[in-house]
């Protein structure tokens, strides 16, 4: 599978390296990096716009540094531009890289992937939802074990287990979505405008959007108390 799954540590551990703390990233940075990823942005133009964020935020006088970089938000700039610089350079014939950047790790192990598979499955299986969501979670619990179980038995590749947790994935946002109160979207939408408003600046207006929609599905996962389920968050 070309998908490098390390894609979200990597950019977590290469901002908590140049910030010189581990500072938690915030639900804007990983909804972002998610914006990144779905994009196709690759893990190495990812990893150049932080550092080139990084360096000129360093080599401002100190009179200038008036706060601290606190979201990977202000690296958003960079790190688009890195995006299109490495998509100028393989315009000449080179390889397209993938959605990470990088071929996949190799001896993934299976073991894992099952008990992630499974852990997920009994998470979904307990999660107290409104009857909407639940006729959704008991077709994925379903489908999760069954997946575990093919997966196990070489019956279903990686890439293939993949797209079907996306599908899922979907799914589940859709549930939680039609389920939650208006109030309680509008709440959601509010946070993720306060967040955003320093960084708007940096980012174009369909990004903006994009960011929006992966705050609003990261914060119902967590109201709801649900896991991912992409490979990304193994």
């Amino acid at each position: 599978m070309e998908n490098y799954f390390n894609y979200f540590t990597e950019i977590e551990e290469r901002y908590q390296r140049r910030r010189g703390s581990a500072l938690l990233l915030s639900t804007l940075d990983w909804a972002l990096i998610e914006t990144w990823k779905d994009a196709g942005i690759p893990l190495d133009a990812a990893l150049r716009g932080i550092d080139a964020a990084f360096d000129s935020y360093d080599a401002k006088p100190p009179r200038a540094k008036t706060r601290k970089v606190n979201s990977l938000a202000y690296c958003s700039q960079e790190v688009l531009a890195a995006a299109e610089e490495m998509k100028e350079a393989s315009a000449g014939g080179h390889k397209k890289e993938s959605v990470a950047g990088a071929k996949a790790p190799e001896g993934m192990d299976a073991q894992a992937v099952v008990a992630y598979l499974e852990k997920n499955a009994n998470t979904f299986d307990k999660a107290n939802l409104p009857e909407e969501a639940k006729r959704v979670v008991r077709d994925i619990v379903s489908t999760l074990y069954a997946d575990a179980d093919r997966f196990s038995e070489g019956r279903m590749r990686l890439e293939d287990l993949e797209r079907q947790l996306t599908v899922m994935e979907e799914r589940v946002f859709a549930a939680l979505m039609s389920s939650a109160s208006t109030e309680d979207l509008t709440q959601v939408r509010a946070e993720a405008d306060r967040e955003i408003a320093p960084y708007r600046s940096k980012m174009i207006a369909a990004q903006i959007e994009q960011l929006h929609r992966q705050y609003l599905n990261k914060k119902l996962l967590e109201r709801a108390k649900l896991p991912r389920l992409s490979l990304f968050y193994m």
